[in-house]
């Protein structure tokens, strides 16, 4: 699947871009998770937690890579959602969502860290609902499901 908008390109992640996807992941949990130890972050953490996860890139109008998506495709099951800082808040994430096959009738799923107050608005702005709660090595989430049109 490949998506694209005025703005965005919504494509399938492929190895070439493993390096960056991964400093993403770590610049972003570092400066996000301020409760969490950064020394708990690391760089290969990127390919460990999205092993089996179909992965989505967001580029923009130059090609520079704005942020990715990992999906569990088996549970529909939103597993990560990470936009570089200097993209945030320019519709990326959004974007992201959008390409997801059957948005946003599929009742996607995600968890979100309560401490994380900003991705929890984003996604409350967009119709997921808090369907329950759990706790994680990174603080406690909030189990969330897209209420579906």
């Amino acid at each position: 699947m490949t998506s694209k908008s005025d703005l965005w390109t919504i494509r399938p992640a492929c190895e070439r871009d493993t390096d960056v996807l991964a400093d993403i992941y770590l610049r972003v949990r570092r400066i996000t998770f301020l409760w969490v130890d950064p020394r708990e972050f690391h760089n290969t953490d990127f390919v460990i937690h999205t092993q089996g996860e179909r992965i989505f890139v967001c580029e923009d109008r130059n090609g520079t890579i704005a942020g990715f998506m990992a999906l569990w495709e088996p549970d529909d099951f939103i597993h990560m959602l990470y936009i570089e800082p200097a993209f945030q808040g320019l519709g990326a994430g959004k974007a992201l969502l959008a390409a997801l096959p059957e948005w946003p009738k599929r009742r996607y799923r995600l968890k979100c860290l309560v401490k994380n107050t900003r991705a929890m608005a984003f996604y409350r702005t967009l119709g997921f609902e808090i369907v329950g709660d759990g706790s994680s090595p990174e603080g406690d989430y909030k189990d969330m499901r897209l209420s579906g049109e």
